[in-house]
């Protein structure tokens, strides 16, 4: 199963910030069992909605600075696939309920041919629910059906910025 936590990018800004939103539904499989007459949003599904967002900037970053090659040897950036590595200072403030929206937003710390840091939260009506930096290592994978994906993907999320 693939868990698509972005439901649109609403602000894409390469090299600098991101914004999507996630409209968070009753009707999704995780509040069948989280939790059983109190539906909350697990908090790892919200950093994972985070790292899909982040990771798609990181890359389109590392693309945009470096061209097709990432670092003087045969990789090529337009390959690269950011892998989450490391949460630092992780606050979760408040719970995420059915009927919300989350506005998660990515802010681009840093970013080089072996990976990139960024900044995030969400929040939902202007309250922060979730801060965290995120620290991914890029991974250079040539799978042609994975970028053809991705970008179909990216298209979709992106129909309206």
């Amino acid at each position: 199963m693939r868990f698509f936590l972005i439901d649109r990018i609403t602000m894409w800004d390469v090299g600098t910030a991101a914004e999507a939103i996630k409209n968070v539904a009753l009707s999704e499989d995780f509040f069948d069992d989280h939790f059983p007459r109190r539906p909350v949003m697990p908090g790892v599904l919200m950093i994972e909605g985070m790292a899909q967002l982040a990771g798609l900037l990181l890359e389109a970053t590392l693309t945009a600075k470096h061209g097709n090659s990432a670092n003087g040897n045969s990789a090529n950036s337009n390959n690269a696939k950011a892998v989450l590595t490391i949460l630092e200072r992780t606050k979760f403030r408040d719970m995420v309920r059915p009927g919300d929206t989350l506005l998660y937003r990515a802010e681009v710390m840093s970013v080089n041919s072996e990976g990139g840091k960024a900044a995030l939260r969400a929040s939902r009506d202007g309250r922060v629910i979730v801060t965290t930096a995120m620290v991914f290592a890029f991974k250079y994978i040539d799978d042609p059906l994975l970028d053809s994906r991705r970008a179909s993907l990216l298209k979709l999320w992106m129909e309206s910025v």
